[in-house]
């Protein structure tokens, strides 16, 4: 049995979470085993590279090799035996993020960012990704609400709206490379607008679902 991953992008702000547990409703209205998860973490490990990386200060570089680091053992842990077992994987974001971030924001070069993917992932890969997109400030505005009475906000969402803008661009330049892969999902609406263009997508996707 082989089963489906699709992943969720966007930038910090972008609402794509929020959707994530409708995406799981609807396959599981349909029959499907769905299991979530999440990068950077999603295993034990993981999840600590994840808070080293959100709280601790560190080079460009660092950054990326821990976030590849923990998507290693995400990948053998976690996507892999899911997949084998017929699941339907969602994952709140995947390697775009990397090339998006730390490529994209960060300025780290393809040449780089290309052989740890390939290195890493050795042909593991969504077969859909929505990337849920929202201008810069908009999703500013919408984390300062989030944060209002919860968390506050961790080094990466610190980051100006500059790094946010370069980030969205990574996306795009993602999404232009892998235009049957990756779908864009205009994210300024309300919740219920956003969460409709997401099941017109999967409907069309997985009609016989």
């Amino acid at each position: 049995m082989t089963g489906r991953f699709i992943s969720f992008e966007g930038i910090d702000g972008a609402g794509k979470s929020t959707h994530i547990q409708a995406v799981a409703d609807w396959f599981r209205a349909r029959g499907a085993d769905v299991q979530l998860s999440r990068e950077p973490g999603g295993t034990p490990l993981a999840e600590t590279l994840r808070d080293i990386v959100l709280s601790q200060p560190m080079g460009s570089l660092t950054e990326v090799l821990l976030m590849f680091a923990g998507r290693r053992d995400h990948v053998e842990t976690i996507i892999k035996p899911a997949l084998a077992a017929g699941r339907t994987l969602l994952c709140d974001r995947f390697t775009d993020a990397s090339f998006a971030y730390q490529g994209g924001g960060r300025g780290l070069p393809l040449a780089v960012l290309e052989p740890l993917a390939d290195w890493v992932q050795e042909g593991t890969e969504p077969e859909l990704t929505l990337w849920f997109d929202l201008p810069a400030g908009q999703a500013a505005a919408r984390r300062v609400g989030r944060e209002v009475g919860s968390r506050e906000a961790d080094r990466i969402e610190q980051l100006d709206l500059e790094f946010f803008e370069r980030v969205r661009a990574g996306y795009a330049a993602r999404a232009a490379k892998a235009p049957g892969r990756i779908v864009r999902i205009d994210a300024s609406g309300t919740v219920e607008q956003v969460g409709a263009q997401v099941l017109a997508v999967l409907s069309a996707r997985y009609p016989a679902c």
